[in-house]
C-alpha cells in the first residue's frame, strides 16, 4: 500500500505526522521534539519527496533510501524527521492488522516498571529530594533520575556544592531500597566523573548517564572502565555508525536511544540488535511526555534485551507547557511506579483535535 499523502502539525517544541495511504486509512507519528517547526520544514523539504508513492511494508529499505538520497545532510535534524514518517507507518499498520505497535515489533501489551526522571537544574537539593519522596509517595514509584554537574559544564556543578550536596540528600530521603540514577548531560572530563563516579558508588547509585561529553566516546570509555556502576549514553547519537563504534569499543555499559533522534522505531530496533548481540541491555532516552514516551513503552515490550526501567517524565505544566492536552486519552497513567501498554491497535492514542487546529500546517502529496 502507497503512501498519498503526508501532513505535520507543528509549533516550536512538538509536532505530529498525518500518513494518509491510497486507500485513506491513516497513521499518526511524531518528528522529534523542539525546534519542531524547522524540523517540520525539513520533513516536507527532505523526507516526503522520497516517501510519496512508496510502499508501507518495508520501513527499513524506505528509511535507508532516504538517508541515501540525502547524504549530504547526515545530522540530526533529518533523522528527527525521518522518525515522523517511521512513526507514522507504525501506526498505520497496527491499525490495518488490529495490533498494537508493540505486537508488530516481536512484543506484547502489558506493564512496564517507570523510573522518575527530573529534568531540573534549578531546584535545591533539599527540595529535589523532597520532590522524588513525594513522588514515590503518591504514585509508588521506586526509581528515581536527578541531575549531577552542569550541562556541558566543563567540571563545573550547577553551582558550587550542589553534586556533593544532592547524592547524599536524595538517598536519605528516599532510603535504601530506592535505585537512584543520576545524568551528568555531558558535564565531565573523564578524570572528574570518575571523582564523582566514586562518590556515586559510595551512595549506591546504580546508573550515571552521559558522564562526558556525549561526542568523546574514549573518555566514556575510561569512565565505564574504571567504576562498578552502570555508565550509559547514547541518547544524542543518530548515525549508525558510530553506534558500531560506541557498542564495539564498550564504552558504555546501557545504551539509550532517543527513537526520535534516532529516526524511528526501525532504526532504533537496529541499535537494540547491535547492543543485544554484545550482551548489553537498552533503556531508551525519553525525556518529556509528548509520543516518544509512547514510541519507548511500545519498543521496551518488544525487545529481549529491555533495561529495567523505562524513564518517564515527572515535570509538569511549570516546566514543560507546551507538553499539556496533546492526546484525547491520556495514555500515561502510572500506578505502583509502572505504567501499561495497551493492546490498542497502533500506538492507541487520539491527538486532540483542539491543538491540531492551534498548529501550524503543511502538505505533501502526490500531484
Amino acid at each position: 500500500m502507497k503512501i498519498k499523502r503526508l501532513e505535520t502539525f507543528s509549533n516550536e517544541f512538538v509536532g505530529f505526522v498525518r500518513l494518509t495511504a491510497e486507500d485513506g486509512s491513516v497513521g499518526w507519528g511524531q518528528v522529534s521534539t523542539y525546534n519542531t517547526d524547522i524540523t517540520a520544514q525539513v520533513f516536507h523539504r527532505q523526507v516526503a519527496p522520497w516517501a510519496l508513492g512508496e510502499d508501507i511494508l518495508n520501513i527499513d529499505a524506505l528509511v535507508d533510501r532516504i538517508v541515501e538520497k540525502e547524504h549530504k545532510f547526515p545530522g540530526s535534524y533529518l533523522r528527527r524527521a525521518i522518525a515522523g514518517l517511521d512513526t507514522a507507518i507504525w501506526d498505520i499498520r497496527g491499525k490495518q492488522q488490529q495490533k498494537p505497535v508493540c505486537a508488530l515489533i516481536g512484543g506484547s501489551p502489558g506493564r512496564l516498571r517507570c523510573y522518575a526522571s527530573s529534568m531540573r537544574r534549578d531546584i535545591e537539593p533539599h527540595a529535589e529530594a523532597r520532590r522524588l519522596a513525594d513522588l514515590r509517595d503518591r504514585f509508588g514509584f521506586d526509581a528515581f533520575k536527578f541531575r549531577v554537574a552542569s550541562e556541558c559544564g566543563r567540571d563545573r556543578d550547577e553551582w558550587p556544592g550542589r553534586t556533593g550536596e544532592i547524592v547524599p540528600a536524595v538517598r536519605s530521603a528516599l532510603g535504601d531500597d530506592a535505585a537512584l540514577l543520576v545524568d551528568a548531560n555531558s558535564g565531565y572530563s573523564a578524570q572528574r566523573a570518575i571523582e564523582v563516579g566514586a562518590m556515586l558508588e559510595d551512595n549506591g547509585v546504580v546508573h550515571f548517564e552521559e558522564p562526558c561529553p556525549y561526542w568523546d566516546l574514549e573518555a566514556t570509555k575510561k569512565v565505564s572502565d574504571a567504576l562498578s556502576l552502570d555508565v550509559t549514553g547514547g541518547e544524542q547519537d543518530c548515525d549508525l555508525t558510530i553506534w558500531r563504534q560506541m557498542i564495539a569499543m564498550r564504552a558504555v555499559d546501557i545504551v539509550q536511544p532517543d527513537i526520535c533522534y534516532i529516526g524511528g522505531i526501525a532504526r532504533a530496533m537496529r541499535v537494540a540488535k547491535m547492543a543485544a548481540d554484545a550482551g548489553l541491555p537498552c533503556t531508551p532516552h525519553s525525556a518529556n511526555l509528548s509520543m516518544v514516551t509512547l514510541f519507548t513503552m511500545h519498543f521496551l515490550r518488544a525487545i529481549p534485551n529491555a533495561g529495567s526501567y523505562l524513564e518517564f517524565s515527572i515535570e509538569g505544566a511549570d516546566y514543560y507547557p507546551w507538553q499539556q492536552n496533546l492526546f484525547v486519552n491520556d495514555p500515561f497513567v502510572v500506578t505502583d511506579g509502572g505504567v501499561t501498554v495497551s493492546d490498542a491497535p497502533g500506538w492507541g492514542v487520539e491527538i486532540n483535535p483542539q491543538w491540531l487546529d492551534r498548529a501550524q500546517y503543511q502538505i505533501s502529496e502526490l500531484g
